[in-house]
C-alpha cells in the first residue's frame, strides 16, 4: 500500500504504439495545457553547444519580454557559476542565437541591449498592417432529394472540412507600383535608466609617460650553467657523486637517477674544489625542502649554481695591511726646533740662512 502510481504516466507508457524498445529512453508524452515553450530540434539537439549552453538558451527562451537575463542575475538562479554561464552565454551568441549590442541612453548612459532569436539565420517578419476587404463566405447548402409533392429532411448533412477555404478576392485596381515596406522588428521593452551615480573625477595628467609593464610573452632569461671545476680529478668525481649518492640518506624526496648523478657531479666538484666541507654541501643542498618535491634534479641544480661560494682568499689576503715606516724626530743644532729627519742637522730655516750667507 506504500507504493505510489502515477495512473497519468501508466496511460501514457500503455499508449506507445509498436514494441517498446529493450533500451534507451521512452517519451511519456502528456500534452501541456499551460506554461509550455516550444523549442525548436536545432537548439535541443545541437551538435556544437554544450550542455550548459542548451539550458540557457531553453531557459532565456521561455522568459517574458523585459526579463533580466544577465550573468549575475543568471548565477543567481542556478548552481553554475558565472564563468560557466558567461562561457554558455558565448556560444550562443556564435551560432546566432544570442545577440547582445551597447545602446546609448539618455544622459550619457549606456545599456546592454539583448534579443534572443529562436532561429538563427531567418529574420523575423511582421505581417504588414493594411486594411483588407472581408468578404464573407457563401454558405453551402445541402441538396434535399424530392420524393412525390413531400419533401423530406434526411437529416443534418455532415460537415466537411476543407484542406484550404478560398476567399474570392476582390476586383483589381491599377495602382501604382508599391514600393516593398520594410521589415518591422518589434522595438525591445525599455530597460529602466540605473540610479544616477556621480562620475569621478579624472586624475591629472602625469608630466611623465605611463609605465609599461612586460609583456607576459616576453622572453625568459637563460638559464645559467652549471659551475664546473677546472680540472676534474677521479677524485674530484669519486667524492662528489658519491654525495650525490647518499643525499637520499638525509632527505627520502632526494632520490636521484643515475643519469642525474652524472650530470650534478661537475657542480658538486666545483664546491669541494673551492674548499667547500661536505657538511657544508650537504646542508646546503637538503635544508627547507619544498612540499612536494616534484623534480629534485632540477631544484639541486639551481642551488649548486646559484649559492656557489667564492673560492677562499689566500693567507697574504688575510695578513693585516702593514704600516708605512715613520721618520724620527731631530733637534736643530742652531735653534733646538723639531723636525723630521732619519738624520740628525739643521732644521729648513736654519738650512736656508746658512745658504744665503754662503
Amino acid at each position: 500500500m506504500d507504493t505510489q502510481h502515477d495512473i497519468a504516466l501508466t496511460h501514457a507508457l500503455a499508449g506507445i504504439p509498436g514494441p517498446v524498445p529493450p533500451s534507451g529512453v521512452l517519451h511519456a508524452v502528456i500534452p501541456h495545457t499551460s506554461r509550455f515553450t516550444v523549442v525548436g530540434n536545432h537548439l535541443a539537439q545541437h551538435a556544437e553547444l554544450s550542455l550548459v549552453a542548451i539550458g540557457v538558451g531553453v531557459h532565456i527562451q521561455s522568459l517574458p519580454a523585459g526579463a533580466e537575463v544577465g550573468i549575475k542575475t543568471l548565477a543567481a538562479r542556478f548552481p553554475e557559476g558565472e564563468v560557466k554561464i558567461a562561457s554558455a552565454l558565448r556560444e550562443l551568441e556564435a551560432h546566432g542565437y544570442l545577440h547582445r549590442t551597447r545602446v546609448r541612453l539618455t544622459r550619457g548612459r549606456v545599456a546592454t541591449r539583448t534579443v534572443f532569436c529562436n532561429q538563427p539565420g531567418a529574420a523575423p517578419v511582421m505581417p504588414a498592417v493594411r486594411a483588407v476587404p472581408v468578404v464573407p463566405a457563401v454558405p453551402v447548402v445541402p441538396a434535399v432529394p424530392v420524393v412525390g409533392p413531400e419533401v423530406r429532411n434526411p437529416g443534418p448533412a455532415p460537415t466537411l472540412v476543407p484542406e484550404h477555404i478560398r476567399v474570392p478576392e476582390p476586383t483589381p485596381v491599377r495602382e501604382p507600383p508599391a514600393v516593398p515596406e520594410p521589415i518591422r522588428v518589434p522595438e525591445p521593452t525599455p530597460v529602466p535608466e540605473p540610479r544616477p551615480v556621480p562620475e569621478p573625477i579624472p586624475a591629472p595628467e602625469a608630466p611623465y609617460a605611463p609605465v609599461r609593464l612586460p609583456s607576459r610573452t616576453a622572453p625568459k632569461q637563460p638559464r645559467r650553467p652549471l659551475p664546473h671545476p677546472h680540472v676534474l680529478t677521479p677524485e674530484l668525481r669519486q667524492a662528489s657523486s658519491a654525495l650525490l649518492a647518499d643525499l637520499r640518506r638525509h632527505a627520502e624526496e632526494l632520490v636521484l637517477s643515475e643519469e642525474d648523478v652524472e650530470e650534478l657531479t661537475p657542480g658538486v666538484a666545483a664546491w669541494l674544489e673551492r674548499d667547500a666541507t661536505t657538511d657544508a654541501i650537504r646542508h646546503t643542498l637538503t635544508a627547507d625542502l619544498p612540499h612536494p618535491l616534484k623534480h629534485p634534479a632540477r631544484l639541486l641544480r639551481h642551488r649548486l649554481t646559484v649559492l656557489l661560494p667564492p673560492p677562499l682568499p689566500g693567507l697574504h689576503a688575510l695578513a693585516p695591511p702593514r704600516r708605512a715606516p715613520v721618520t724620527p724626530f731631530q733637534t736643530c743644532e742652531d735653534c733646538d726646533r723639531a723636525f723630521r729627519s732619519h738624520h740628525p742637522g739643521h732644521c729648513r730655516d736654519c738650512r736656508a740662512q746658512h745658504w744665503e750667507a754662503a
